[in-house]
């Protein structure tokens, strides 16, 4: 190794080498987790880390033959990695047979075109890679127009030509697949043009999303939207809830559209559950921009239910991530209602789970289980009960014949107790809050203060 040089052979650390039983099928891949000068900020540890970065590689079935955690003390503008370094990973390329090499960092442009050509493999940062996985699990038109467009922005800055050696054909975007797949490799220079028109399809799809919400809120139906970092439950628990299924496995970003299902609870209130694509740290900001027609739906809920795989050793760092992810999309911490679901409760050692439980109730968490169905009436009771705070419970009067505005306080509110007296109607009702305006508007003044502010109603 030259004089000067960030690191040596052994600062690549010991590999950790991995087989598959479809290796002749799957493409063969290294990941490598650069750590480039430690940050406070950063709340992982490089080994959980890279093993996050090798689950991102499994969502779409690579071989992963060797990963490894790389310091980088001196990042070279054109590679990244010093000549030193360089020397190290191509030697572990040849010697695996790599096609393949991921790296769990941003690249330049510049550095991903150079690190291809040094090593005679295709490269991906972490952005591509992501952007790959969403390409194979967008299942429907919304979806695979959100990942295009996320995948279009990306490619624009960079424009190179992916390479063509790897021409086994497959879902995606094209970072891994052959020659011809999309329209990025068919002609670059209609990027811009596509880009628009998929941004004026994503304009319907928001438009029609708009509606769907207003028809929901004058159903008065409010809105319960389950987020979580990827693969932390969140479609098991949504099964749980709604009785119904959409895929769930123990795989990153398993699933990816958005769902909505009807959610039953305790005392005869209905709610919609929506259930989205998981967080991940360092999400791509494209991705987010992208998604924003799906994340609306979680911006606009009336209460967010944050699932956290508790069991997880990083599940602080992970609820960290979330609560980011969130501010981006613009949920700022007490502007909505959160409630935190610990879920993967039966994993937990008998001694810690008795410091989690104890840890949930000071917090205001309930502590689950969606595999085995544990603590899923708990969570029900306080969704309600959220739900409930959102709501003002006024006593009104109107005049016995008008049927009219008696009737649409029956649509749009909760009629919790009604006396006639012949001339008029007393009603003690409970008033969402997103109608609250409308309703007021309705009755006119005065209205009398509210009897219950805060507080759930329970029959």
């Amino acid at each position: 190794m030259k004089s000067g040089d960030s690191g040596t052979r052994a600062d690549i650390g010991a590999p950790t080498v991995r087989g598959s039983a479809t290796a002749k099928e799957a493409t063969r891949a290294i990941v490598l987790l650069p750590v480039v000068r430690p940050t406070e900020d950063e709340k992982r540890e490089p080994e959980g880390r890279l093993a996050e970065a090798v689950g991102l590689a499994d969502a779409i079935a690579l071989d992963v033959v060797d990963a490894r955690v790389v310091p980088v003390r001196n990042p070279r503008p054109a590679t990244l990695f010093s000549t030193g370094l360089m020397d190290d990973i191509t030697a572990v390329a040849r010697a695996s047979e790599a096609e393949l090499i991921v790296i769990d960092h941003p690249l330049t442009p510049v550095q991903q075109r150079n690190l291809e050509k040094a090593w005679g493999a295709k490269v991906l940062d972490r952005t591509a890679l992501i952007l790959e996985i969403f390409g194979e699990r967008a299942q429907t038109a919304e979806g695979a127009l959100q990942v295009e467009h996320a995948h279009l922005t990306y490619q624009r800055s960079r424009l190179v030509r992916s390479w063509t050696h790897l021409e086994r054909q497959r879902g995606g975007f094209g970072f891994l697949g052959g020659p011809g797949e999309t329209q990025i490799e068919a002609d670059r220079r209609q990027i811009a043009d596509r880009i628009a028109r998929v941004e004026r399809a994503l304009e319907d799809v928001r438009r029609t999303r708009s509606l769907a919400r207003e028809q929901r809120r004058r159903n008065n139906q409010p809105v319960v939207a389950l987020v979580g970092y990827t693969n932390a439950g969140k479609s098991t628990l949504f099964n749980r809830l709604a009785g119904d299924h959409v895929e769930s496995r123990d795989l990153l970003f398993a699933t990816l559209d958005p769902t909505l299902r009807k959610l039953d609870l305790p005392h005869g209130r209905t709610a919609i559950l929506s259930d989205t694509v998981g967080f991940i740290s360092h999400l791509p900001t494209s991705l987010v921009a992208a998604f924003r027609a799906t994340l609306e739906e979680v911006t606009l809920a009336d209460l967010i239910v944050h699932v956290r795989d508790i069991s997880h050793e990083e599940t602080e760092a992970q609820a960290a991530d979330v609560m980011a992810t969130l501010g981006e999309i613009g949920v700022e911490p007490g502007q909505r209602e959160v409630l935190e679901v610990w879920n993967k409760a039966d994993r937990l050692e008998p001694a810690v789970r008795e410091q989690r439980e104890a840890a949930a109730a000071g917090q205001g968490a309930v502590l689950v289980s969606a595999e085995t169905g544990e603590g899923i009436a708990t969570l029900l009771t306080a969704i309600e009960d959220r739900l409930a705070r959102r709501a003002s419970v006024r006593e009104v009067t109107i005049g016995a014949s008008d049927g009219a505005l008696l009737a649409w306080l029956y649509r749009n509110t909760e009629v919790l107790a009604r006396t006639d007296d012949g001339e008029a109607v007393h009603l003690t009702l409970r008033i969402p809050e997103a109608r609250l305006d409308d309703t007021l508007a309705k009755l006119g003044e005065p209205v009398a203060e509210p009897v219950v502010s805060h507080e759930p109603y329970v029959p």
